[in-house]
């Protein structure tokens, strides 16, 4: 063979070795985002230093005691314990990927003793003959190598890689789903405090009302009627502080488990509502893909679904393989280690499907309806997160303007109440008009309180809609710290590049 033509051959065998990946590169789906959000007048951009905390988001509201119990969502919360079991899981699901990569390699030994059937062999004489007893001592060390030629062990990393991105976008989705419903958990206790704590002065206040009544009743002033109501009236106050008491039970449960203890473990003193609803800043439109753990993995299981495109793909394609054995084989033991007993092989081998009744083209079309289908979820997580934005600054808006409303509800109903008892006390009004207004003010402040309530819910929300403290650049990484930490002790890292939600992979 000419210089020119070996040298040919080798170019040529070095562009079969180094191979191409099969299957479309993966480009993230364009998705409609607006301008701004349509809720909130008074928008604009986060700045640098905003006032809520992109780590510990609950900070916000200033309460030792919520982020004393935040603290242990991450150590004992057992869905986010469970989150990154299943990530750890997906990493070595990419180890796993990228051992195709590498040649298959074993060996043994083996002593067998074997006699042969002396009738399978036609012998010239009708009597058989016995071929005798055979040993044989072997050492066997083979290998073979699937060179990655059209590109499907690299997919298979690729989608492997996507999959471990989106688990850790899992893992921060639960982390803040957990730390959302501790919040809110924790507030609507809180409220109930505040009630309970309402309920007691109004009984108070009932008592001292019953005590003016017991007098007049006695004095034969006022009818047997009047004791009736104010007694009634105290003692439906007094129920409803006891009804309040199963729901706080079951609140603090509820923070028992999601902290990860038995609700026996654990107990939250009373104390009233004290925090206020703080300004959240918001962030343009488009940083909603980045900051949103469940987006992030909405968009890496697109980039596993493409990938899969090319593993189906490359089925296509013939399969080559390198196999090489050697070893020593000998049928005695004093022969079995010296170089005639030596034995060695070497060769390619090529293998292509010739007919599999539709089967490859059935799976890359499967692989195909799985990248449109995760296309769609994409979008569809997205407009969700959209609206989830909207809705709670919606809510946060009327509710504000709500609460205004109703402190003025209950400055009147108050200044009813009081005049209403200087009317009773005059004798020119009934107490029928006294229970009316204890009632009505009653109703009114527990409507506040709830309102406060509900405004600190939409507030955690709004945190959660928004993404909470999970930022793309650090919330991926951190997981698979952790994650990696508590399998093996180390693995890559996940990289994110600025300005997308795309992790750049698993290296």
């Amino acid at each position: 063979m000419k210089p020119n033509a070996k040298m040919l051959v080798l170019q040529l065998a070095a562009v079969v070795l180094a191979g191409c990946a099969v299957g479309p590169d993966y480009v993230r789906p364009t998705v409609e985002m607006p301008a701004a959000y349509k809720e909130e007048e008074k928008w604009k951009p986060a700045q640098p230093r905003d006032e809520l905390s992109r780590g510990k988001w609950w900070e916000v509201y200033q309460d030792p005691l919520l982020d004393r119990l935040q603290q242990q969502v991450d150590v004992s919360n057992q869905n986010l314990a469970k989150a990154e079991a299943q990530f750890r899981q997906a990493l070595a699901l990419v180890q796993s990927a990228r051992a195709g990569y590498y040649p298959n390699l074993s060996g043994g030994a083996s002593s067998a003793r074997s006699r042969a059937s002396a009738t399978t062999i036609a012998q010239p004489s009708a009597t058989p003959v016995s071929r005798g007893v055979v040993t044989n001592h072997n050492i066997p060390f083979q290998a073979s190598w699937a060179p990655d030629v059209w590109g499907n062990i690299r997919r298979a990393v690729e989608a492997n890689e996507a999959g471990a991105q989106a688990s850790a976008g899992d893992v921060q989705a639960a982390r803040l789903s957990a730390q959302a419903a501790l919040a809110q958990s924790y507030f609507q206790l809180r409220v109930l405090d505040a009630q309970q704590l309402l309920l007691e002065d109004t009984v108070a206040a009932y008592a001292k009302s019953l005590q003016l009544v017991q007098n007049q009743y006695a004095a034969g002033i006022v009818a047997k009627t009047d004791l009736a109501q104010a007694q009634t009236q105290i003692k439906t106050a007094q129920a409803q502080a006891i009804d309040l008491g199963a729901q706080r039970s079951q609140l603090e449960h509820a923070i028992a488990v999601l902290v990860g203890k038995p609700p026996a473990e654990l107990t939250i003193p009373r104390e009233p509502l004290k925090a206020s609803v703080p300004a959240l800043p918001l962030q343009l439109p488009s940083e909603l893909l980045e900051r949103r753990p469940d987006i992030a993995a909405a968009e890496r299981r697109m980039a596993q679904a493409n990938a899969q495109i090319g593993v189906a793909t490359a089925a296509y394609f013939p399969a080559l393989t390198l196999s090489a054995a050697s070893g020593y084989q000998s049928a005695t033991m004093a022969d079995w280690l010296t170089a005639p007993s030596r034995y060695w092989s070497f060769g390619p081998a090529i293998a292509q499907s010739l007919f599999d009744g539709g089967l490859r083209r059935a799976q890359t079309a499967q692989a195909r309806a799985a990248y449109d289908a995760s296309v769609a979820a994409y979008r569809q997580t997205v407009l969700a997160g959209f609206q989830q934005v909207e809705d709670s600054l919606a809510t946060l808006r009327i509710l504000e303007q709500e609460a205004e409303v109703q402190g003025e509800a209950v400055k009147s109903a108050q200044q009813t109440l009081a005049l209403t008892l200087n009317q009773y006390k005059a004798g020119t009004v009934s107490y029928l008009n006294v229970v009316v207004a204890q009632a009505t003010a009653l109703a009114n402040q527990r409507t506040a309180v709830d309102l406060l309530g509900r405004r600190m819910s939409a507030s955690v929300q709004l945190v959660t809609a928004l993404g909470g403290g999970w930022s793309a650049g650090t919330g991926a990484a951190e997981t698979q710290r952790r994650g990696c930490r508590a399998a093996t002790g180390r693995c890559g890292k996940v990289a994110v590049r600025p300005g997308t939600a795309q992790a750049s992979g698993l290296r």
